[in-house]
């Protein structure tokens, strides 16, 4: 069985998740894996449909009895991962996975999977560009937003060199089809 993964990773404000949600309207094979995580719900979340949602303890016991592909603490208390069970679902179906995580765990899942990895980290054109995007959001404090731009530039620093594939955008049309054309090459490619 072919076991493809593509993992899009990206700072906070890079148009990452406009770009994972067109890729995937448009390949029926393709199926996005959810993580799961330690943190509350927010909003209109459901547990199963955008996160496995488990308490920090439960994580905990997840993570000794090695039922993660990958995870961190991002915070203290505070854990995200790749469950595999979640890994074995989508590939039962025959469907190449897709990964919407973030710049640390793409570059582990790279690492795990290696060429039947593909992995795509998106930037925006410049810093100021990206604070724009956040300022534009309207759902973060000035102080929130300097945090975040901050972390872009030490995961856009981190992440040179550990993509197979970096996408700037700059214009989003153009960025949609760039991506496109790079997920279709490796669809398309046997191995």
């Amino acid at each position: 069985m072919n076991r493809k993964v593509i993992i899009f990773s990206a700072p906070s404000g890079a148009g990452k998740s406009t770009i994972v949600n067109h890729i995937l309207s448009l390949h029926s094979e393709l199926e996005f894996s959810i993580s799961a995580t330690s943190r509350a719900p927010r909003g209109s979340e459901q547990n199963g449909k955008e996160y496995y949602f488990f308490s920090a303890d439960e994580f905990r016991q997840m993570i000794a009895g090695d039922k993660f592909i990958e995870h961190e603490e991002v915070y203290p208390g505070s854990f995200y991962g790749t469950l595999k069970s979640e890994l074995e679902r989508i590939w039962a179906k025959g469907h190449v996975i897709v990964f919407d995580i973030d710049v640390r765990g793409g570059v582990n899942l790279k690492r795990i999977f290696g060429d039947s990895a593909f992995s795509i980290f998106i930037k925006a054109p410049s810093v100021e560009v990206l604070r724009q995007r956040l300022v534009g959001r309207g759902t973060d404090s000035p102080e929130a937003i300097e945090k975040r731009v901050a972390k872009a530039a030490e995961e856009t620093a981190f992440a040179e060199g550990k993509f197979d594939y970096v996408l700037v955008n700059d214009d989003l049309d153009k960025a949609l089809k760039e991506a496109e054309t790079a997920v279709d090459k490796f669809l398309a490619a046997g191995n």
